[in-house]
C-alpha cells in the first residue's frame, strides 16, 4: 500500500518551502552547522552515529514503554505509524529538492559521512517526532521526556552535518501533521488503543 493511515499528498501542505539559497535564514542555517562543526564533539558523533538509523529502537529503544522485546502486535502498529511518516517524507524531499549542506558548502565536514538523499525536511525529526507524539499518547505522564528525545534525534542531524536546521524545524511540522491526520482515522485510534494495552504499567 502507499499508506497504511494517512496519504502523503494530504499532508504535504504542512510544509513551508525552505529558505532560499543566499537568503539570511539560509546563511544562518550554514552558520550554525559550521558552529555545531567547530565544537562538537566526539561524544556528540558518537550519539548522532548510534541514531544513523531512523527507526524507533535508536530513538526510544531504552525508554519505550513497551515489554522488551516488542510484542509483535506492537511492532506491527509502530512500522505502520513509521512507513506513512516515510512516504510523507520521501513526497516532500521530492518535492522541494533541497541538497544536503555538504553539497552545497564543501567547507562542511559531516562527522556522519555523507548521507545521500535530499535533505528537507529531515526524515529522522519527522519520524521521531511522529514516535514521540504516539508515546506521548500511550504514557501521558512521559509526554515531556519523549519529545526531548526527539528534539535530541533531530538536533542529531544538524551536530553531525547532514542537516541545515530549517530541515529539522520543517520535519517536525510534518511529524505534527502527520499524527494529526493519523488521529481522525478511526483504524489508527483503534491501533493506538491497542498500543495503550501493550505498555508496562510504571
Amino acid at each position: 500500500p502507499d499508506h497504511h493511515y494517512v496519504a502523503a499528498a494530504s499532508v504535504l501542505g504542512a510544509v513551508p518551502a525552505p529558505p532560499a539559497p543566499g537568503s539570511p535564514e539560509d546563511r544562518k542555517d550554514i552558520e550554525t552547522l559550521f558552529d555545531w562543526q567547530a565544537r562538537r564533539t566526539a561524544e556528540d558523533c558518537a550519539g548522532a552515529r548510534a541514531q544513523a538509523k531512523a527507526e524507533y529502537g535508536a530513538f526510544f529503544g531504552d525508554v519505550s514503554p513497551f515489554p522488551d522485546p516488542l510484542p509483535p502486535a506492537a511492532s506491527k502498529i509502530l512500522f505502520q505509524v513509521y512507513f506513512d511518516g516515510g512516504m510523507a517524507v520521501g513526497a516532500a524531499k521530492e518535492h522541494f529538492a533541497r541538497q544536503r549542506p555538504f553539497r552545497r558548502d564543501k567547507a562542511l565536514k559531516p562527522c556522519l559521512g555523507r548521507a545521500a538523499g535530499l535533505s528537507y525536511p529531515s526524515g529522522h525529526a519527522a519520524v521521531s517526532r511522529l514516535f514521540a507524539l504516539l508515546l506521548a499518547d500511550v504514557a501521558p505522564e512521559r509526554r515531556a521526556d519523549f519529545l526531548a528525545r526527539s528534539d535530541r534525534a533531530a538536533l542529531n542531524r544538524v551536530i553531525g552535518g547532514v542537516h541545515h536546521p530549517s530541515d529539522i524545524e520543517a520535519g517536525k511540522l510534518l511529524g505534527d501533521a502527520v499524527y494529526a491526520g493519523m488521529l481522525k482515522e478511526a483504524a489508527f485510534r483503534a491501533d493506538l488503543d491497542k498500543l495503550k494495552a501493550l505498555a508496562v504499567k510504571r
